[in-house]
């Protein structure tokens, strides 16, 4: 890249990072990438369900133009004071997978994906909230669909509940999550109290046509979480009442 070329993208990414650090006191690629118009939203939902194999097949320019937004990014943020702090990200699916950034799959870039940088005005405390806000797995999410009309794309079978991937609709015994209990949406202490118990849990909701969108209606969670959850709060309810 000539100098030029250089200097001008160096103050995009330099604009870009500035402003997200301004809105959130920390600066990821994804964040940049977004900023600069070379990664699309839609297409970032995507990888983050396992649809795309690696971000840098959809992130919009050439590789070697990537390659130095991502060494100036890096090169802003040192020059800033800012702290690296590497983070995990998975996949929205029951497996859990990593999700890879880069096509070559090297080490050094995928590292390079993963770091944040974090502002040093935070203090220690919110920057290990931060860090494990960051790290979190996303929840997986369970459909009720409004047509019973649907097989799933591995066994031809249906249900009252699917879960979407990338070649179609899949049951949730196809996807391991058909020994689930499904909690109602209603009762906020139970619903985080067996969530909290369950080694696996899946958010479920269904599209609404009149507002045009997918609302919660409840909770997937392992059998006993659920009965741990209510017996413990009918233990504490029996209590406050002695």
């Amino acid at each position: 890249m000539n100098p030029k070329n250089r200097k001008k993208l160096s103050e995009r990414v330099a604009q870009a990072a500035e402003r997200v650090l301004a809105d959130q006191k920390y600066v990821s690629p994804i964040d940049v990438l977004l900023e600069i118009g070379w990664l699309n939203p839609s297409t970032l939902k995507d990888w983050r369900l396992g649809r795309v194999d690696c971000l840098e097949r959809v992130v919009q320019t050439n590789l070697p133009r990537l390659s130095e937004a991502m060494k100036l990014l890096r090169a802003w943020a040192v020059e800033r004071g800012l702290r690296p702090s590497e983070t995990q990200y998975v996949a929205r699916t029951p497996g859990r997978q990593g999700l890879k950034f880069s096509r070559s799959g090297n080490a050094h870039i995928e590292q390079a994906y993963r770091t944040h940088w974090v502002s040093p005005e935070l203090s220690a405390q919110k920057q290990e909230r931060l860090a494990q806000k960051a790290s979190t797995p996303p929840e997986l999410v369970v459909i009720a669909p409004l047509n019973d009309d649907w097989a799933c794309h591995r066994c031809s079978g249906s249900g009252d509940l699917l879960m979407m991937e990338p070649l179609g609709p899949a049951c949730l015994r196809c996807v391991g999550l058909d020994d689930l209990e499904f909690l109602p949406a209603g009762d906020a202490l139970l619903t985080r109290r067996a969530k909290a118990r369950s080694g696996r849990h899946a958010v479920v909701v269904r599209f609404s046509r009149t507002r045009k969108r997918y609302e919660r209606q409840g909770v997937l969670v392992e059998p006993q979480a659920l009965i741990d959850a209510e017996r413990e709060i009918e233990q504490e309810r029996d209590a406050a009442g002695d």
